[in-house]
């Protein structure tokens, strides 16, 4: 590795949400992390999934401009 251009690679306490600790090393200017997600308390692990967008793009889209009407010069 050259000298001089990596990062200090220290020793880290990490706390997690449901209060148990893991030592860990990181690159991280702070001797402890605290992580606010762990395996109690992420969907991932407990199977309970949040629906906060089942509309897609064009749905939401079509619904935000669907009263704004294209306005036209019938001039002739």
């Amino acid at each position: 590795m050259k000298k001089g251009i990596h990062p200090d690679y220290k020793v880290v306490n990490v706390t997690l949400a449901d209060g148990s600790q893991v030592v860990i090393r990181s690159t991280l200017d702070e001797d402890d992390y605290r992580s606010d997600v762990d395996r109690t308390n992420h969907p991932f692990f407990t199977g309970r999934r949040q629906y906060v967008d089942t509309a897609g793009r064009v749905e939401k889209f079509n619904r935000r401009y669907a009263n704004r009407g294209a306005k036209t010069d019938d001039k002739e």
